[in-house]
């Protein structure tokens, strides 16, 4: 098997990214013995957390059940440095980037995968927060070039990932693409290899990366959940579909069993929730989306390597044939990596499943920090300070988003004041609603190490609650279309949606939901300034561009009128924290929830 055989299978590689990924790594020299060993270390999930994450977010419980300060990119590279020998592939299951500290986020997250490079990662799926700026600038990170808007960084010109990104289940909605993508197999007959294709669609990114380790090929499937359209903004995906992972999943390991590449993982950005405080070698997971993968794609992947749940388990679960195969995840933050040793049959260049065995490494702070990427760190931080540690206000205790009873937090309620503040004048709204994922961290009291002083929120901090650069924008919405949002909220409805996701509303908006009533019937008592709303007045709701473009299956949203659109939602909440300070922390008492 060559690369160039191979490479006239690239679906959309030859047309949107240059060809699927072959690369070679060091084999051994002589003659090959019956089986080879491989060595996987994986991370899933990094956001960006080159410096050590704060918090509960800092926090693991590691295999003998004591809760350890783990994470930060310099004791990450220490750690994968003693785990890495000659047979080792580095892989990533996914949101490397998105939603991310200052720290990398001020520019374009280029600090977080330069990081990825220097610990030598070969191979990453993508995940739904590599689409946060929308899939152009996910192809200018994977390339290289300068941002459009913002221009080159302090380092100078973005060089582009040393790494592969894959995304099987990522593909173009325009039919036409096909034509070109076929054209670009260099005239294969193969009427096997067209069914595949037209089975498959076709893909925005390259579906699969392959790479030698001891004389064999393994092939790597990107996959990332197909609930992306969901939980990104819609505009920047707006030319992409994201398809049943299972499905695409299958589609790849059919064309790289086609070519010869029988060692197959999949890197699933999906994943399963744990019983909590369980060590990261148990396998918790409580039966999911992760799990479905797990046990649907085809027989010929050995191993499944996940994420997006952040959380840290090891399974082993039935394959479609009744075999034995690896599920696992590593946490988030860069708290985890999991080690998975196997051996590869050199004849018939399959994984031995009884030689697979994994471990989850929590990345502790006890060892020493990695000298050259505390460096590379500190130096993205100088460049970063004089904005990060600029004060933006001040607080009298902790404001936290620990949702109440009635799904509200103290910051949640805090940031749709302000973004009420912010879109009355141009925008005319009445009332504001915030997206309870989109409040990332809470404000505390204490002061940080850079010593701004207690109850003192600077810029940095104020960032890392709200980090999407998400713009403000106001839409029309009649009495019955906003209680259709509301209704929205919960379960049970057409929108599919997976939880329950209360929306924080601005103080002058008051309502009650029953927990026991059906679907449709749950919201009550809408009240705007204490006057009853009604299903035929017109209101000006203000919310960030995710939720109007339908995100967290707000679909109702997409009906709305008048868009107008204001500053961003960073901006909002800064100018929030600049009044009245010290701000206490907001009553949770908008929301009426009754049985």
């Amino acid at each position: 098997m060559t690369s160039r055989s191979f490479l006239r299978l690239a679906l959309a590689g030859a047309v949107a990214t240059g060809g699927v990924l072959f690369t070679t790594l060091p084999a051994d020299a002589g003659k090959a013995p019956k089986t080879v060993p491989v060595r996987l270390l994986a991370l899933n999930d990094f956001h960006g957390n080159l410096e050590p994450p704060t918090g509960s977010s800092g926090r693991m419980v590691d295999e003998n059940g004591n809760t350890v300060d783990a994470g930060g990119a310099a004791y990450v590279a220490t750690h994968m440095k003693g785990l890495t020998d000659r047979n080792t592939i580095a892989v990533a299951q996914g949101d490397l980037i998105g939603a991310t500290p200052l720290v990398s986020a001020a520019y374009h997250d280029e600090p977080s995968v330069e990081f990825m490079g220097k610990l030598g990662l070969k191979v990453a799926a993508v995940g739904n927060h590599e689409f946060d700026e929308g899939y152009t600038e996910l192809r200018r990170i994977m390339n290289g070039g300068c941002h459009p808007v913002d221009g080159c960084s302090p380092a100078g010109k973005w060089k582009g990932a040393t790494f592969d990104y894959v995304g099987a289940n990522v593909l173009f909605k325009n039919p036409r693409e096909r034509t070109d993508a076929l054209a670009a197999l260099g005239g294969s007959n193969s009427a096997k290899v067209k069914q595949a294709l037209a089975d498959w669609g076709v893909p925005a990114l390259p579906p699969v990366s392959i790479k030698m380790m001891n004389g064999v090929p393994i092939g790597f499937i990107g996959l990332v959940t197909q609930t992306t359209p969901s939980i990104v903004t819609s505009e920047g995906i707006k030319d992409l579909k994201f398809v049943d992972e299972v499905k695409a999943a299958n589609v790849a390991s059919k064309l790289l069993k086609l070519v010869g590449v029988k060692a197959q993982v999949v890197l699933v950005h999906e994943g399963d929730q744990v019983t909590a405080g369980q060590s990261p070698d148990a396998c918790s997971a409580v039966p999911g989306a992760g799990n479905r993968i797990a046990t649907q794609v085809d027989p010929e992947v050995d191993l499944i390597l996940s994420g997006h749940s952040h959380q840290a388990y090891l399974c082993k679960v039935k394959d479609p044939a009744g075999k034995d195969r690896l599920f696992s995840q590593g946490g988030s933050f860069g708290r985890v990596i999991t080690q998975v040793d196997l051996r590869v049959n050199t004849k018939t260049r399959d994984v031995e499943r009884a030689s697979v065995v994994a471990d989850n490494h929590v990345v502790t702070r006890t060892v020493p920090a990695d000298p050259e990427i505390s460096a590379f760190v500190q130096t993205w931080k100088d460049r970063v300070a004089p904005v990060a540690n600029r004060p933006v206000g001040t607080i009298s205790a902790d404001i936290t988003n620990t949702a109440a009873p009635s799904g509200e937090s103290p910051l949640g309620n805090l940031i749709a004041d302000g973004q009420l503040a912010a879109t009355r004048t141009g925008g005319n709204a009445q009332i504001a609603l915030m997206n309870p994922g989109g409040v990332r961290a809470s404000l505390a009291y204490a002061s940080s190490p850079v010593n701004e002083g207690d109850g003192v929120v600077t810029y940095g901090e104020a960032f890392t609650v709200q980090p999407f650069n998400n713009l403000m924008q106001v839409v029309t919405l009649t009495g019955a279309q906003l209680k259709t949002v509301l209704e929205q909220q919960f379960t049970g409805g057409p929108n599919n949606q997976a939880f329950t996701k209360i929306l924080q509303p601005s103080a002058n908006f008051t309502y009650t939901y029953s927990r026991s009533a059906a679907w449709g019937s749950k919201v009550s008592d809408m009240k705007i300034d204490g006057v009853p709303v009604t299903d035929t007045q017109t209101i000006r709701v203000a919310a960030n561009n995710f939720l109007v473009g339908g995100g967290d299956a707000f679909l109702a949203f997409t009906e709305g009128t008048e868009l107008w659109s204001g500053p961003l939602d960073i901006d909002a909440f800064v100018d929030q924290l600049g009044r009245d300070n010290p701000i206490a922390p907001p009553a949770t008492n908008r929301i009426t929830a009754v049985d």
